[in-house]
């Protein structure tokens, strides 16, 4: 039998450290979508954040892994589209491999500069990719929002503890 580490008892950095920790840390879960070559793609994201009100820019993360990753790389726009707490199918739906995340009963629009518009989220924005960062196995992407709509109200999705969740009062 061995003894399980005391929860204050430091330990080296490692994935399973930093997955421990964010486990930890509420996020609010939005999809990014962009064209791609063969159709558009997206993917369910926890890692937006804004990076300057002028010009208006925002950052998310994409694993280099991951099979939106060739048509961010290669996109001008993408859409960062905020859910709400209705939406947490749609949420799993573009964080499964191999899920066909366009198909019913995803609603959504071609928007402007063909980028893919999802239907009913709370909020949705245009952004015009303006850097590509290399980090790790990952790249964070900083875009500068073009137009966009907060489209309707409602409480947001997050994600806590490993699975998507709304907020209590």
């Amino acid at each position: 039998m061995t003894a399980t580490p005391h929860l204050d008892t430091p330990r080296a950095a490692s994935p399973d450290l930093l997955r421990a920790v964010f486990r930890r840390h509420a996020a609010g879960v939005v999809v990014i979508t962009a064209p791609g070559d063969a159709g558009p793609v997206g993917f369910t994201a926890t890692s937006l954040t804004s990076v300057s009100a002028e010009p208006p820019m925002l950052s998310f993360v994409i694993g280099t892994g991951s099979s939106s990753w060739a048509a961010v790389s290669r996109a001008d726009h993408v859409g960062v589209h905020i859910l709400g707490e209705h939406q947490q199918e749609l949420a799993a739906t573009f964080a499964r491999s191999g899920a066909d995340r366009f198909g019913a009963p995803t609603a959504w629009r071609e928007g402007p500069q063909g980028v893919p518009v999802l239907d009913g989220v709370l909020a949705w924005l245009v952004c015009r990719v303006h850097a590509r960062v290399p980090a790790g196995d990952h790249h964070i992407v900083v875009a500068e929002i073009a137009l966009g709509a907060p489209s309707r109200s409602g409480r947001p999705l997050v994600y806590h503890q490993g699975r998507f969740t709304a907020l209590r009062d």
